[in-house]
């Protein structure tokens, strides 16, 4: 059964909400960890609408249990973790009833949400596609074509569903799917491999790769979108990052116009600065040292018309940029 229902919406032009339209918090690891920081989907929609919201996925199965598609961080900690549908679908069913009672369209999508699989058996992808069936009044959704290499206009609708880049899961959310039948979630491009025999020497080369390197194909009727970590703008990352310098500055900039000249939005991950006192379950390689460091690159990124600006700060982000 699908929730909610929506009238047939025409395609809409791209400029609305397509690359470079927009800069959006992209609320990292919006979930509950081993028990703790359950209240982070509240924290991020707080902030307001629109935003994107990462959830992680592993595909739980347990002895008797019906397998289930949970949101968690490490695959050590999937007891008690709450599915996808129950922590964020349930969660958000009032503001999708609630846009599409008022068809502000626009206005959509009012929420991407961002799924990080970390297991991508076929039975998991299964599982997702079919969630996403049960809510496809809610989304934003493309037919699906027989000319893949075309991104076809997207048909808005209050929530954007993005993947990753594993082949897998363009096997089941694009080729699998019937031309003629439509489309319920777009990848990301394939990272373009960086050479290097040791984790240093692939991290010069990343640096020495120019954008047209990283970013060496265009956007695809699936494919819409690239993620970056910001090893890519400043070497070894946030925690070896210096000053911010014009140089930095002008490498994001070159990574951002060449995303979007070839029809892409552009994350980049993750953007943090937090003292120890500070710490809610972050991840010590994100972490500039401080909320100033950090804030100097919200701001680049911001300035700069990065799509999607991950970090876990999702108040102090939205702070800085009213």
């Amino acid at each position: 059964m699908a929730y909610g229902a929506r009238a047939q919406v025409p395609a809409q032009p791209a400029a609305r909400f397509g690359p470079g339209t927009r800069v959006l918090l992209d609320a990292h690891n919006a979930y509950p960890e081993r028990g703790q920081w359950s209240a982070r989907i509240d924290e991020a929609l707080a902030t307001g609408l629109p935003l994107a919201i990462e959830q992680d996925l592993h595909w739980r199965v347990a002895n008797g249990a019906v397998p289930q598609s949970v949101v968690a961080h490490d695959d050590d900690a999937l007891d008690g973790a709450p599915t996808l549908d129950a922590y964020f679908f349930a969660r958000i069913r009032p503001i999708m009833e609630r846009a599409l009672a008022e068809n502000r369209r626009d206005t959509w999508p009012l929420i991407t949400l961002n799924l990080d699989f970390k297991d991508n058996t076929p039975a998991h992808l299964d599982a997702v596609w079919a969630l996403l069936g049960q809510y496809e009044a809610w989304l934003t959704t493309a037919p699906r074509t027989a000319t893949p290499a075309k991104a076809e206009p997207l048909v808005p609708g209050p929530l954007l569903v993005l993947t990753g880049s594993d082949t897998a899961q363009r096997r089941r959310f694009h080729d699998e799917v019937p031309v003629g039948a439509t489309l319920r979630a777009f990848g990301a491009m394939v990272p373009v491999p960086v050479r290097g025999e040791t984790k240093a020497s692939r991290a010069r080369r990343a640096m020495q790769m120019t954008s047209a390197q990283h970013i060496n194909a265009r956007a695809d009727n699936f494919a819409r979108w690239v993620n970056f970590p910001w090893s890519v703008i400043e070497a070894g990352g946030p925690q070896t990052a210096g000053a911010w310098v014009l140089a930095d500055s002008a490498r994001l900039q070159a990574f951002v116009r060449r995303a979007h000249a070839q029809g892409f939005w552009i994350r980049f991950y993750t953007l943090d600065g937090f003292t120890a006192a500070e710490d809610r379950g972050f991840t010590a390689a994100y972490n500039f040292g401080s909320r100033a460091a950090a804030a100097l690159r919200w701001r680049a990124a911001s300035a700069t018309g990065v799509d999607f600006v991950a970090t876990d700060q999702y108040a102090d982000f939205t702070a800085l940029r009213r």
